[in-house]
């Protein structure tokens, strides 16, 4: 087993790490302050199940919005609402599906992104950890990452026996899809999966009887838990935990559902990413060149339209000549480019400028080790082949603001070229370091020095920031605001 998942719960964030033979392979937050405005941020509502309303009906869009309580309205689009048409065909419209005014049950599939709100689907989805139930739409689907055929049609005879048994327990007219997590499992530890997302759906419907919309009537599992459903699977040696009340938490979730996990599961050190390096590389995603090991180099730029990504040699000269320095560059930089693209959470149009080749095999390479970097995505994506110019065109379902985005705001000494850390991430980031001041000198005072509305931030959201770290050994902290010479905060003992 050579996977790791490092969990950093600290104070008003948690961060999660996923290891393949020692290296980052994929990455997560999730804010646990801040409430709504944190949300524009950092914390996902996907999944969300909320009594919405129709605000309007456009027919020349076929689409409509739905008054979800957040800042903008949701966007529901026909093919996300054809699931409430009576008998919907390829004629069907907008206007069949939805009215003005109609309360409704719609889930959140994409986060709002810029100016755009939240992409809605009436089909509703409700995910376990072997299963996801599909109430209202029948028959037995497998994940496309299973994609031996004996297997997929194995489970989908497995699937067919389980909904026959679980009548009773399944909502009538509900559909089962298989997760990845399923392959190897038994129909008894299917059935169990079955008989609680049954249960989760009841719930919302019973709320769902005296609820006024807008109301959110579901959230999925909380970060820690959604890491133990997701992430850990056979593969998975080790889960590391530097916080001794999420540790519980996840033995918690595993004892319940999943007993095998439970003994993976180890308390860390509170200083667990920065130990493993992972400070440091997190840190790097926000700069936009990636340096490779032959010494060249990919920049990676994001505009409003698409992300380019180039790949430049540098001084690195391979023998053989320029093909083979080509060749040798752009294997290293079509490894690297899926990595990038899943750690930062790029979405939309992504264009490759790799170096030329002249021979049209190395191409072929370089394209198939693109798609194996690529494979580890769990977003759906295209790859297109690479033009005689070098260049591929890659477009990845967007479901969030990419990393730089959701932990930058525009810049304002510059009128908004560039992109300057946020306030209420540099607070993140400053309670991160008094922990581990704490650490060092136990029972001292520790005073902050940061811009104002960095500490304006802190004040804000004292109440919630105060009973965490002191349950980290952090119980004597003063936030003032200030200049700090050279760096955008200090932080002392007194």
């Amino acid at each position: 087993m050579s996977a790791e998942i490092l969990i950093n719960a600290g104070v008003g964030e948690i961060r999660i790490a996923h290891l393949c033979r020692g290296r980052l392979e994929e990455l997560s937050f999730e804010r646990t302050i801040g409430g709504e405005e944190g949300a524009r941020h950092c914390h996902s509502h996907i999944g969300d199940v909320i009594l919405g309303r129709v605000q309007r009906v456009l027919p020349g869009m076929q689409a409509a919005f739905v008054d979800i309580g957040m800042e903008r309205a949701g966007f529901l689009g026909l093919r996300e609402a054809k699931i409430l048409a009576r008998q919907a065909n390829d004629d069907t419209t907008i206007s069949q599906c939805v009215r003005e005014g109609d309360g409704l049950l719609v889930q959140v599939i994409k986060d709002p992104i810029g100016d755009k709100g939240a992409r809605l689907s009436a089909g509703i989805t409700l995910p376990g950890r072997l299963l996801v139930m599909t109430p209202g739409q029948d028959g037995v689907a497998v994940s496309r990452r299973i994609e031996d055929e004996p297997q997929r049609e194995s489970l989908i005879a497995l699937g067919r026996e389980l909904l026959t048994q679980e009548a009773q327990s399944l909502p009538s007219g509900a559909g089962i899809i298989f997760r990845t997590a399923a392959q190897g499992a038994s129909l008894d530890e299917l059935a169990l999966d079955a008989r609680m997302l049954g249960e989760n759906w009841r719930c919302i419907q019973d709320r769902a009887k005296t609820a006024r919309a807008p109301a959110t009537l579901y959230r999925d599992l909380g970060p820690i838990e959604r890491a133990m459903r997701d992430v850990v699977r056979g593969d998975v040696g080790r889960v590391l935990i530097d916080d001794a009340g999420a540790v519980e938490a996840a033995r918690a979730y595993c004892r319940k559902v999943m007993p095998g996990a439970e003994t993976r599961i180890e308390l860390a050190s509170r200083k667990l990413f920065e130990e493993r390096g992972l400070e440091e590389e997190i840190a790097g995603l926000a700069q936009p060149r990636v340096p490779l090991p032959c010494g060249g180099w990919i920049t990676i730029e994001t505009t409003e339209a698409l992300t380019a990504v180039d790949v430049n040699s540098g001084s690195f000269i391979q023998s053989g000549g320029l093909e083979e320095t080509s060749l040798a560059v752009n294997l290293e930089a079509a490894a690297e480019v899926g990595r990038q693209i899943r750690l930062r959470g790029i979405g939309g149009l992504i264009v490759v400028d790799f170096i030329h080749l002249g021979d049209g095999a190395n191409a072929a390479r370089v394209i198939e080790t693109l798609e194996q970097s690529l494979s580890f995505d769990r977003a759906p994506m295209q790859i297109s082949p690479m033009t005689e110019f070098g260049i591929v065109a890659i477009t990845r379902k967007r479901l969030r603001e990419p990393l730089a985005r959701r932990t930058s705001i525009a810049c304002t000494a510059c009128g908004g070229v560039g992109r300057a850390s946020s306030p209420d991430c540099v607070a993140l980031e400053i309670l991160r370091r008094v922990e581990h001041e704490a650490a060092a000198n136990p029972g001292a005072e520790l005073v902050v020095t940061a811009a104002p509305d960095v500490v304006a931030w802190l004040t804000r959201h004292a109440e919630e920031i105060g009973p965490g770290l002191a349950r980290r050994g952090a119980g004597r902290v003063r936030f003032e605001a200030g200049a700090c010479v050279g760096r955008r905060f200090d932080v002392v003992c007194r």
